[in-house]
């Protein structure tokens, strides 16, 4: 597996998943299976690149017509993997034309969709605390 950050952009083809980098060694088997659905895989740490660097980077990826779909995976809990699905909601609010994109997030070996609606209340504390 390469890193989204170290590989050019013209790179990538087909359907592509990209990872929050700890997902390899924390859910092993789930990681594999999604590597088995993608013709390629990067991984990407929020921790060390910020938000931005990514977002451009996948942006001039799609660029070249050659990425069919994205899946954005990630561990659950983390507040830096939580980034990694905020790159999708970025490029469909930025871009008006764009590959499908999904949102998963693994926990306990299970995989679990996370809509587009998910996401951005994540991005609200207000309105998720006035739900608690």
């Amino acid at each position: 597996m390469a890193s989204l950050m170290s590989t050019n952009v013209y790179a990538p083809k087909g359907r592509v998943l990209i990872y929050g980098t700890c997902l390899e060694n924390m859910e092993p088997e789930a990681f594999l299976e999604l590597c088995s659905e993608a013709d390629c895989a990067y991984s990407v740490c929020l921790e060390e690149t910020h938000l931005n660097m990514a977002v451009t980077k996948l942006s001039a990826m799609l660029g070249t017509g050659k990425i069919t779909g994205v899946t954005f995976a990630s561990v659950d809990r983390s507040p830096h993997c939580v980034q990694l699905h905020y790159i999708a909601h970025e490029i469909e609010r930025t871009l008006p034309e764009h590959v499908p994109m999904e949102s998963v997030v693994v926990s306990g070996g299970k995989r679990y969709p996370i809509s587009p609606e998910a996401i951005e209340l994540s991005k609200s504390l207000i309105r998720l605390s006035a739900m608690t």
